[in-house]
């Protein structure tokens, strides 16, 4: 037989397992750090991120709302670090570390390349963005569980930034500088 002195020890050390693992009367998701990276030009170009899942859930219009600025991952803001410059659409990037934004919308999406890095993901400044260009957008046929990014060499020192997640890619084309 439990007493007092052994009962709420026990009963406190089962409530935080419970609630480190999400198992509580709540639904909670854990989005886990992903990462990609690619070499073009002789150049890293890498993008950072926390990857959150879509859970049963309508992502891109409703849990993701049109005409807002979003940071396409959880936690910390999705951040994208490049070894010299880049031709991302519109935008010139400088080497270095940035934050992605976009803003999603029914007919064009805008990707915002930010000059902040590590930022909470929610934490958007925009006295702080480098600039703002179109962002390519297309339907998939097969639906994306896990928000993914993708960094894609197109041939010489050309490439594509894609953010895929539930039935939606979002990408641009750059070009790596010298």
């Amino acid at each position: 037989m439990l007493s007092l002195r052994t009962a709420v020890p026990a009963a406190l050390a089962i409530a935080t397992v419970l609630a480190c693992t999400g198992a509580t009367f709540g639904q909670r998701y854990v989005s886990p750090p992903a990462n990609t990276s690619i070499k073009i030009a002789g150049k890293q170009i890498s993008v950072d991120y926390y990857a959150p899942s879509m859970h049963g859930r309508k992502i891109i219009g409703r849990l993701v709302p049109f005409d807002g600025v979003w940071c396409p991952g959880a936690n910390v803001a999705t951040g994208i670090t490049a070894e010299a410059p880049l031709q991302m659409g519109d935008l010139k990037l400088p080497k270095g570390s940035y934050s992605i934004w976009m803003i999603p919308s029914e007919k064009a999406w805008t990707l915002i390349i930010n000059k902040q890095s590590g930022q909470h993901h929610l934490d958007y400044e925009p006295a702080e963005d480098l600039g703002r260009t179109k962002l390519n957008v297309k339907a998939l046929s097969t639906p994306v569980e896990t928000l993914k990014f993708e960094l894609r060499a197109d041939g010489g020192n050309r490439g594509t930034l894609a953010m895929l997640w539930e039935n939606t890619e979002a990408s641009v084309p750059f070009s790596v500088g010298q």
